[in-house]
This record gives C-alpha cells, structure tokens and sequence, in this order.
C-alpha cells in the first residue's frame, strides 16, 4: 500500500513530467498496475480484509448475542442489551465467559453495524436565537498596572448567538465581582438574555 505522497509523486511524474507508466513504474520500483491506481486514485488507500478475521473468542457466542440484539428491536429502548448487560448475560451460568469486558463491548459494537442497528446520537444539538442566551467565565491574564505586572481576572460574557464579547477586569474572582460584571454587561448590552 503506497501513501498519500507517494502517490502524488507518481502523479506528478505522469502528468506534469510526461513520463510513461513504464517509465515510472520501473524508476520508482512498483508494479504498471500501482501507477495506474495511483493515476486514478489520489486519495488515501484503505486497507480491506481478503477474508474475515477469525474470533475465538467471541465467535461461539456470536449467534446468540445477534439473536439478544435483532430480539431487542421490539422492545423498547430501556429494555434493551447494553454491552454490559450482555457481558453479565454470558459470564453467567450456562454460559461461562471467560473473555473480558472490552473484547465483549468492541463486538457488540461491530455486529450492530453489520446487523444495521443504528446506535442514537448521543449529542445535543446547541442552537440559540437572537438574545436568548449568553454564557459568562472568568480568565486571568498578566497585566501592567502602574509599572508593576499584576494578575488580572477578566470576565467574559458572550451572547451565543453572536458571539458579541463583553470583557470587564477584576483584582479577584468573588461573588461580588460576578454581580457586578453581570450589571454592567447587561447595562452595556441594553437588556438581559
């Protein structure tokens, strides 16, 4: 499997140099059919199995945990397998697992995405609307202040939406500094969030 660069030499010998296949092939000490994939193909080479890797470990149990996980489908969502679940399941009487966690976790995964069982989204979409929402921290930063390099606490709200920053120094980072920076961005800002 030739990289990414490689590739591009090859391309760059055809295309720009003008050399032939053979050419090409013989000075950079690969096969006729290498050029013209890499001709065809810019993009990074992905490697496919001639033939599934063999399981010993979970493949006797295979059957069963796609037949847990196809049953699953008609149950609803809080009852069905976890990975955990079916681990516990096999390490029990008749089963007698002697694999481990991960190995169990990592094949659930996998027969999932053969059987074509989607796996939800586990994110949360963040989406604010005009003066809806701000977020607000504190930060610190090294300042001059009448000759001498302090550290100076900074409090930074933004509006989600646009992003528009409001910056304000302190000596601290107490409650009472909070407060006051809330005032005064909401007074800056004309309205609250």
């Amino acid at each position: 499997m030739i990289k990414v660069e490689e590739k591009e030499v090859l391309r760059r010998k055809f295309y720009i140099e003008g050399q032939s296949v053979r050419q090409i092939a013989r000075e950079n000490h690969c096969s006729r059919e290498t050029v013209k994939l890499a001709l065809v193909d810019p993009s990074p080479s992905v490697y496919h199995l001639s033939q599934p890797r063999s399981s010993p470990v979970m493949g006797p149990y295979q059957e069963l945990i796609d037949q847990w996980l196809l049953e699953d489908q008609q149950r609803p969502a809080k009852q069905r397998h976890t990975a955990h679940r079916i681990y516990e399941r096999l390490k029990a009487p008749p089963y007698h697992f002697a694999g481990g966690e991960p190995t169990v976790r990592r094949f659930v995964r996998l027969r999932r995405a053969a059987l074509g069982i989607a796996q939800p989204d586990a994110f949360i979409p963040l989406e604010f609307g005009p003066g809806q929402d701000a977020q607000c921290d504190f930060d610190e930063a090294q300042v001059i202040l009448a000759g001498q390099q302090i550290t100076a606490q900074f409090m930074v709200l933004a509006l989600c939406y646009s992003t528009l920053p409001f910056v304000m120094a302190f000596p601290h980072q107490r409650q009472e500094a909070f407060f006051e920076g809330h005032v005064a961005a909401f007074t800056w800002l004309g309205g609250v969030p």
